[in-house]
């Protein structure tokens, strides 16, 4: 039986394939996991399909999608039904607590970041994104649409930061040219990329958007590609090896 839709997307319904698209980039990882310090035992709230999940860790996932938790591969932890609103484990028993690219999609945002911060004993590591730096991406230019969504779904980075700690370091993440996790900007240098459904199926803010908008973008991306006019304007992006787009890295310390 499928579950009904926790939080604002119905991954139920719409999370098919995310365990193929949305591939942790191991550049990303890799500071999400030194952020983490010395941690050895890490929950990770929102967990999905098990990305960015260290391997070298004791780790316990929450994740209220029966879609999503299915997706999870045969060597991560299986992970249990619960919310982030009301996380079932005592006060500080967790080394660290971690979330990413979810807290936009709770439905109670301070609830949540509340509850991670209570169960951690060390760091809160949070990934999201900046709604104020969303306008640096070209598609912008193409669907301000689902940039608009966007920007009403994600909560103030400095809220996130009172929430998770007394001391809050922010990083800006840059992206990689060659991204593996497939969120938007990760194809800021292969706009061919959001030609495919399947792409576009696996980043929830198309879902926010509606379908004939969002296929009228798509079409006169597919047009500017092929006549060369999106080359001319942002063809050096193909030879940049990093966006430093919205892409944010909140850690929060007690």
């Amino acid at each position: 039986m499928i579950d009904a839709p926790v939080g604002d997307f119905d991954y139920e319904t719409h999370g098919h394939g995310y365990a193929t698209q949305r591939r942790p980039d191991p550049r990303i990882a890799a500071l999400i996991h030194r952020e983490l310090g010395e941690a050895r035992t890490v929950l990770n709230v929102g967990a999905g399909a098990g990305s960015y999940e260290p391997a070298d860790r004791y780790v316990v996932a929450v994740e209220p999608s029966a879609r999503m938790r299915g997706q999870r591969p045969a060597t991560a932890v299986p992970a249990l039904d619960a919310v982030a609103e009301a996380l079932p484990f005592d006060d500080d028993a967790f080394d660290a607590v971690m979330a990413t690219v979810t807290v936009h999609q709770w439905a109670d945002t301070a609830r949540g970041l509340a509850e991670m911060r209570r169960v951690a004993r060390g760091p809160v590591v949070v990934l999201t994104f900046d709604g104020a730096a969303l306008d640096r991406f070209w598609l912008a230019d193409y669907l301000p649409e689902l940039l608009a969504a966007e920007r009403r779904r994600y909560p103030e980075i400095v809220t996130i930061g009172k929430a998770i700690g007394a001391e809050v370091a922010v990083i800006e993440v840059p992206i990689p040219v060659d991204c593996v996790d497939g969120f938007t900007e990760a194809f800021y240098a292969r706009p061919e990329r959001f030609l495919d459904p399947q792409v576009r199926a696996a980043q929830s803010a198309w879902g926010f958007v509606d379908e004939v908008v969002a296929a009228r973008a798509v079409e006169r991306l597919r047009a500017d590609l092929d006549s060369g006019v999106w080359e001319a304007r942002y063809g050096h992006l193909r030879n940049q090896p990093y966006f430093d787009g919205s892409l944010r890295l909140l850690v929060g310390q007690p």
